[in-house]
């Protein structure tokens, strides 16, 4: 027996000599030796082998001549029979072999053998390579990504990227459902797309094709569908119309919407309706995906089996989405027990992470992380719901390819880290550096919040506690980490590297300097205060109250949404930090010195005032004089006496009141009201202009405005404006 050591490695992200392999592979043996190879010979002929993927791997290299026999083949093959027992029994699984002389990679599938390809890929990427064996195979049928969001859609070129990005780390589904997209909902659902759209959509397909991604084309009628002959007949004649275009995969939405459109009955009879006439017809047509109205579990309503009717009705193969126990939440195991028990099969998860269109003023750059490992045999499938930024969005999209894959060996943190790498080799270590001061969301509606600067944190509290220590044992290290943001967002800024990325988080980089130089003078004037020098903490002074002027000019200027206007970044430890510090060292300087420098510190005096649990949470903005409540994107259940509204610091006059819930009988149904007490209250008149509700007269003696549903209804809004401008 040959003088081997056979080392079995179930490491997250396998990493032999430098080599990653990601998503990480179920099992890798390797002998513990390595070749070197230069020259490959291809001794098959397959659909693999005129392709550039295959002609890239199996490029010349340079050193010693080493020649490697190369068979890229499928289980059927001649040259896979010695290795029959080695191939995984499963759809897209692979099994991969190098041996001194010779490279064998053979697939299950034509999907499996192209992951194969992938792997190999991924070691040959270094000079040396491993001897040994790879036995792989993905745990959940379904893993990707649904284009889902609201906000500015991706553009074609971008998604034209994001497929080749799934196909690369092992993705096999793009559900394109853009929320903005007229000819995927209302108003133009039931009309074909137009010549350059419908070429696009083509485009797509053939390069979702060419990456062995499923492209899902997405339709959501439930806005205005009837229940009728008619509609029922437009939908098929949509899918025939996308069937023609090469689409082989749909999905049907009934998310977000009111009205005889969430009828699950109904919705159910279509969906059949759709199985038998077209899927069933088609043959080569994926099984039907659906998502449902009740998507969460929090807006679900047991004493009208929304869920039960569709998982009594539906036909069994026709996926049923889920988001978990809220719209945004990650899945555990109870989750999966308890939604599979209602719909009487597998849930295909729609993970709303890292989704930011109810915080579009954060870039989340953080891990993918949360969701229990216990889950593979409870899921049909697993996609993320990603943010406007699609570049940006690759960093959790890398983490939830590995997830999915493997989850038992899923490493959160090394994931990450290898996105990171990949995203930007030559500026990965300021591209790490900006991630981790912006990963979390702020305080939002969903109350979905993320980890953020885990490392510095304990620094920072450390230092915190010891302000009043004379040689603070964490001030190099506050100062040192504060220099590092302004490095790598100098960085970030000139380099000419992956510019997709740079252009996405450019207002996001500027403001992230400023953060850094700002920590910089306040540690100054920390410093100058234990030194006596008072001219010096003066100065710096100044500095903080010209880059706290720069910081509010960037939140002002860049990324004007009507929803989360502005920039920010590093919230949850630098700012606080910042703010303690700061607040701290003018306290004392003005103790010590008797001047009265003013403290300016970024937050909003004002509160929101609601008893709706759903919007209990809902962020308060506020630009200039204007202030206003954020739009929520789902509809907002109204029950008799329920009301929105805001408190204000103190008392004051309004120019202008705004609302909009979406339709005016929403309005009319209740009345705007304000009060200086919260204890009586006025109604305030205004006019109509569509859904919007304005009233331009000057009100004085304000301290609450509020909106109060007075009817005896219980009936469904759209949170798209609540606004009030002060005098």
């Amino acid at each position: 027996m040959k003088n081997l050591f056979l080392i079995l490695l179930f490491a997250v992200s396998i990493n032999v000599k430098g080599q990653t392999i990601s998503p990480t592979p179920q099992q890798f043996i390797t002998e513990g030796h390595f070749v070197t190879p230069t020259h490959f010979e291809l001794k098959t002929k397959n659909i693999f082998s005129q392709t550039s993927l295959l002609k890239e791997i199996l490029s010349e290299r340079k050193g010693k001549k080493h020649v490697m026999n190369v068979y890229i083949t499928d289980k059927n093959s001649k040259s896979a029979k010695k290795f029959a027992s080695k191939i995984p029994n499963k759809k897209e699984g692979y099994y991969l072999r190098i041996e001194k002389n010779n490279i064998y990679v053979i697939g299950s599938d034509s999907r499996g053998t192209y992951y194969g390809l992938r792997t190999l890929e991924q070691l040959l990427s270094k000079p040396e390579l491993p001897l040994g064996e790879i036995i792989d195979y993905p745990d959940l049928p379904n893993r990707g990504v649904v284009e889902g969001f609201y906000g500015t859609p991706w553009s074609h070129e971008k998604r034209i990227r994001q497929i080749e990005f799934y196909g690369k780390h092992k993705l096999n589904t793009y559900i394109y459902g853009p929320k903005d997209d007229p000819y995927h909902s209302s108003p133009n659902w039931r009309l074909p797309y137009p010549e350059k759209e419908a070429l696009q959509i083509k485009e797509l397909v053939q390069k979702s094709n060419e990456n062995y991604v499923d492209f899902v084309w997405a339709i959501h009628p439930g806005k205005d569908i009837r229940w009728n002959e008619e509609d029922r007949q437009n939908l098929l004649k949509k899918f025939e119309k996308m069937y023609a275009l090469g689409v082989r995969a749909f999905a049907v939405f009934f998310d977000d919407i009111s009205g005889e459109g969430t009828n699950p009955q109904k919705q159910a009879e279509l969906l059949n309706f759709l199985h038998n006439e077209f899927v069933a017809q088609k043959k080569d047509v994926n099984p039907l995906i659906m998502c449902p109205t009740e998507y969460n579990k929090a807006w679900s309503n047991p004493e009208k089996r929304y869920l039960e009717t569709l998982g009594e009705t539906l036909h069994p193969s026709i996926e049923i989405m889920w988001t978990g126990n809220t719209v945004v939440a990650d899945i555990d195991k109870p989750t999966m027990q308890w939604i599979n028990a209602k719909i009487k099969r597998k849930a295909y998860i729609w993970w709303n992470f890292p989704v930011s269109d109810y915080v579009r003023n954060y870039m989340l750059l953080g891990p993918a992380y949360g969701n229990t490992s216990d889950i593979k045999n409870d899921m049909s499938g697993f996609v993320s719901n990603p943010m406007e930024h699609p570049e940006a969005s690759k960093i959790a999209i890398y983490g939830v390819a590995d997830y999915t894959w493997n989850l038992e060996k899923y490493n959160s943190d090394t994931a990450w880290k290898n996105a990171i790498a990949e995203m930007m080799p030559e500026n990965k270590e300021a591209l790490l550096t900006f991630a981790k001061h912006n990963s979390d969301l702020g305080a939002n509606g969903h109350r979905y919040r993320r980890e953020e600067s885990v490392e510095f944190k304990p620094i920072a509290e450390n230092f915190l506690k010891n302000l009043e220590v004379l040689y603070n044992p964490e001030a190099k290290s506050v100062s040192e980490e504060f220099k590092k943001m302004i490095w790598a967002s100098e960085q970030l800024l000139k380099t000419s590297e992956n510019k997709y990325l740079t252009e996405e988080l450019h207002p996001w980089l500027l403001q992230f300097q400023l953060v850094g130089k700002t920590g910089v003078s306040v540690m100054k004037m920390y410093n100058s205060l234990k030194n006596k020098d008072y001219q010096q903490f003066k100065s710096a002074y100044t500095n903080v109250q010209n880059l706290q002027k720069q910081m509010f000019e960037t939140d002002q200027n860049y990324n004007q949404n009507p929803y989360q206007p502005g920039v920010k970044t590093a919230t949850l430890v630098i700012e606080p930090l910042l703010n303690q510090l700061l607040k701290y060292n003018i306290t004392k300087f003005n103790a010590e010195t008797g001047e009265n420098l003013k403290l300016s510190l970024n937050f909003n005096p004002n509160t929101l005032i609601t008893n709706i649990k759903q919007l209990e949470n809902q962020p308060l903005g506020q630009k200039g004089n204007v202030l206003r409540i954020s739009p929520a994107l789902e509809y907002i259940s109204l029950k008799a006496n329920d009301f929105l509204g805001i408190e204000f610091e103190k008392i004051v006059t309004l120019k202008s009141i705004i609302i909009d819930f979406g339709e005016e009988t929403r309005i009319s149904k209740g009345k705007i009201q304000i009060s200086a007490d919260g204890n009586q209250w006025k109604s305030v008149n205004g006019t109509f202009k569509k859904s919007r509700w304005e009233s331009s007269q000057t009100l004085e003696n304000v301290k609450f405005v509020r909106f109060i549903n007075d009817s005896k209804q219980t009936y469904d809004i759209q949170l798209k404006q609540f606004e009030v401008t002060e005098e």
